[in-house]
């Protein structure tokens, strides 16, 4: 009777993540993948993603706009919606679906395997740091370690195939091979150092505990997948919205007119490496914000600081991490995403 429990269990499980890993790469497939080869085929011919989503970015300062502000919030929810969309789904799924225990074997700990298959995993998902977020907090809420978690939220944004293939399409390869070397770097340094300097590293489970989330209770599978589901919307879209909106207002601010001196020099890497860390910007969306100000003669320094932190974090997916990120966490990945741009800013003066 026992034997004939566990293997009906076994088979749940197994239907569970079958229908998980479905709905997942449906999802990514359908605003990721597909959506990226047309772009890619675009950016061959064209040279160029599109437009900034930073008008006139560089050109002029415009200073502080509620016009802007609402502006920025329309066109950035319009490029991310769907992604984020399949992001909230994919994140609470993951708390209903796959096995505590499955998590935990492969995320669940602290050593430099978890988070080479934390970053491994934030590759083909191809999100931006927004959009990887959600994911990132159902992993956590799935008994996932620190130190796999940041390097799933990291490898997204920095190590996203796409990105760099439209990045050597539009700017150049010598930039892609700049962002592959750091981005590798930043990622497992920056995931490694917080989950050493997390105060709780990981949820510890027994190990002969039978902790399911499938088996956890006796409601129904969609009701508990509404409260995972919901519980995600509540602690991610005010806020998303808010400092969105927040960040658009003083785009003029933070990204003033690069003449005067603002082109080059360290207090130029210093200015962007800041912005870098605390703008939010979609997928890929650092590279035409890039180009535009490489054609108003921004420096090698600067655009370096700009392209390894502008895609990395930002205020607001910094924010979207704080239901199971410490302040001292989230500090500590915006301080060291900020010194990396400080020294690829130095290292680019010499390679780009």
């Amino acid at each position: 009777m026992d034997s004939q429990v566990s293997n009906n269990k076994n088979k749940q499980q197994i239907i569970f993540a079958v229908l998980f890993f479905a709905i997942f790469i449906a999802g990514i497939f359908y605003v990721k993948w597909y959506p990226y080869y047309g772009k890619a085929i675009t950016a061959a011919s064209t040279h160029s993603v599109g437009d900034s989503i930073i008008a006139g970015v560089g050109a002029k300062s415009a200073g502080v706009s509620l016009q802007n502000g609402f502006t920025f919030t329309i066109t950035y929810f319009l490029s991310v919606w769907k992604a984020l969309a399949v992001a909230i789904i994919v994140g609470s799924l993951v708390q209903v679906l796959i096995p505590v225990r499955w998590v935990r074997r492969y995320l669940g700990g602290t050593k430099l395997r978890n988070t080479l298959i934390g970053t491994l995993m934030g590759v083909p998902t191809m999100m931006c740091t927004c959009c990887s977020a959600p994911v990132t907090v159902g992993l956590s809420k799935s008994k996932a370690s620190v130190n796999s978690i940041m390097a799933f939220f990291l490898a997204n944004p920095l190590l996203n195939p796409a990105t760099l293939i439209f990045m050597g399409l539009v700017l150049g390869w010598k930039y892609t091979i700049f962002r592959i070397i750091f981005g590798i770097l930043m990622v497992i340094s920056i995931a490694t150092l917080v989950g050493k300097l997390s105060t709780k590293k990981q949820v510890e489970v027994n190990e002969g505990s039978e902790f399911d989330p499938v088996n956890e209770n006796s409601e129904a599978l969609w009701k508990r997948w509404w409260k995972a589901f919901y519980t995600l919307i509540i602690d991610s879209i005010p806020a998303y919205v808010v400092i969105v909106f927040l960040l658009g207002t003083f785009e003029g601010v933070l990204f003033p007119a690069i003449q005067g001196g603002l082109s080059g020099g360290w207090l130029a890497v210093l200015l962007f490496a800041l912005v870098g860390t605390i703008f939010v910007v979609p997928t890929a969306g650092e590279i035409p914000i890039i180009q535009a100000l490489m054609a108003l003669g921004l420096t090698a320094g600067p655009t370096a600081a700009l392209l390894m932190t502008l895609p990395a974090v930002s205020i607001v997916s910094l924010a979207l991490l704080k239901p199971v990120l410490s302040w001292k966490s989230l500090g500590i990945t915006a301080a060291s995403v900020f010194a990396f741009g400080l020294v690829a800013g130095l290292v680019g003066v010499f390679v780009l």
